[in-house]
């Protein structure tokens, strides 16, 4: 199984991966479909107009997590990575005036979102929680092509065939990789038989698809961008979008520790405090739309930027080969974590996505810390394990509460992770794949009011409040 640090860190926008990011790259492949597929184009009819349908935990959270914003930025042809966040609301407004989308490439279609965007809270799609559907008409209202999507988490979009056949025939392992593990036995069994790290051996993957120096300029891109959100988190406030009233912390907090530095005010938790707002921080920018790196997913996005700023920043000997190290054992641990169960807060609620990434930044902390592989697995495992059960229950679909703070426990649980580990030889009762099993038995048998519908929990009960 080889799954690339660039699939599982990607650069984009809040404040979902799967209810924002994955909307919008799902309608840059339907875009691509109708312009370059081989569906029948019959002779005399040219689209004219679209619709899509979003349903599941799209439906019910959509409009907080954005995902409507998402499909309409996709229908003109902007990708994650290449929206500036300061133009969407002029981008939004002017389809919402003209009623028509004119992606690069194509001529003008009909696009009214206020017609031709429905949220289907009651029809599901059967293949995951997050389903959409696109529709292209010709100037007659006909039907000329249909096209289903699944949004399955981390900004990773299957068709509705490619789910399908996902299903049936699951991906062979990888063999064209030196180190094609799959489950977290395989890598520690790798490990001891080549002498190598977890990140070299991830390392060695990489490199088989692109040079060292590509990957080095790539996982240096990402921290720049993790690194960047983090400061513009802590320098912005206001109130967050989205009617919740809301308010940025990230800011006050970050005068609150510069303060005590100034005035050289012993602390006690002052590394502690340091961690949670950089957490926070990332988060509330995630929740504004702005630019972040899914680590694995946007909910979870703040978890890992703040162990490796805190690595940074509290580390005697950090420095650019030990984040690189950091982000590659991560990817190896959320490559697996993906694999074997699932980063989707609709599918397996919050311990998918904070869970999953809380994993993550504790192997990439041990293995910066010097941690053996034996111990680096301890860690993951130690942090998700005290994830195991966590409900997705977003207050008014928004990723907000209790998102931001959690991204916060989140980091504390795996610096707590990684430093238990360090103290140990690696032995352990539960093993990390007994862990990510565990973690997808509970997700599918938690109930789908706690998977990302705004339905039960913090979601219901605040508000009754």
């Amino acid at each position: 199984m080889f799954l690339s640090v660039f699939d599982v860190f990607k650069i984009g926008i809040g404040p979902s991966s799967s209810h924002t990011m994955g909307p919008m790259v799902a309608a840059n492949r339907f875009l691509d479909e109708l312009a370059h597929g081989k569906w029948p184009r019959p002779a005399t009819a040219d689209v004219a107009s679209l619709a899509v349908t979003l349903h599941g935990s799209l439906a019910f959270t959509g409009i907080g997590h954005g995902t409507g914003r998402a499909v309409i930025l996709g229908l003109c042809g902007y990708s994650p990575a290449s929206i500036d966040p300061d133009e969407i609301d002029a981008i939004i407004a002017g389809v919402e005036e003209s009623g028509k989308v004119q992606p690069p490439g194509h001529h003008a279609y009909r696009f009214r979102p206020a017609v031709d965007l429905v949220y289907d809270k009651q029809k599901a799609m059967p293949g995951h929680p997050n389903g959409l559907q696109f529709f292209a008409y010709d100037a007659d209202g006909g039907l000329l092509l249909k096209r289903g999507y699944y949004s399955i988490g981390g900004g990773f979009v299957l068709e509705e065939s490619e789910l399908a056949a996902l299903k049936t025939e699951p991906p062979r392992q990888a063999t064209d990789v030196p180190f094609p593990f799959e489950t977290a036995a395989q890598m520690l069994k790798m490990a001891r038989e080549s002498g190598l790290s977890i990140a070299e051996m991830k390392r060695r993957n990489e490199t088989v698809v692109r040079g060292e120096r590509e990957l080095n300029t790539g996982l240096d891109g990402i921290w720049k961008a993790m690194s960047n959100c983090i400061d513009r988190g802590m320098n912005q406030d206001g109130q967050l979008p989205g009617g919740l009233k809301v308010r940025r912390r990230a800011k006050a907090i970050r005068a609150q520790l510069d303060a005590e530095r100034t005035r050289n005010i012993t602390n006690p938790l002052s590394a502690n405090d340091w961690l949670a707002l950089y957490a926070m921080a990332v988060n509330e920018e995630n929740a504004g739309g702005g630019k972040v790196v899914t680590a694995p997913t946007n909910g979870a996005a703040g978890v890992i930027p703040s162990v490796l700023r805190y690595y940074r920043d509290f580390s005697a000997g950090a420095n650019d080969d030990g984040i690189r190290t950091f982000l590659l054992t991560a990817a190896a641990v959320g490559g697996i974590i993906k694999h074997n169960a699932s980063i989707s807060g609709a599918e397996v609620g919050c311990q998918g996505e904070v869970g999953s990434a809380s994993a993550m930044a504790a192997a990439g902390l041990c293995a910066v810390m010097g941690g053996t592989p034996e111990q680096v697995e301890n860690a993951a495992e130690i942090a998700l394990e005290h994830h195991l059960g966590m409900t997705c229950d977003p207050v008014g679909g928004l990723v907000q509460i209790p998102c931001i703070e959690r991204n916060a426990f989140g980091a504390v649980k795996a610096v707590t992770a990684a430093s238990l580990a360090m103290k140990g030889d690696g032995i352990h009762s539960v093993a990390l794949d007994a862990c990510v099993e565990t973690m997808r038995q509970t997700g599918h048998d938690m109930n789908e009011r706690y998977k990302e519908t705004s339905l039960g929990g913090l979601a219901v009960n605040v508000v009754e409040c």
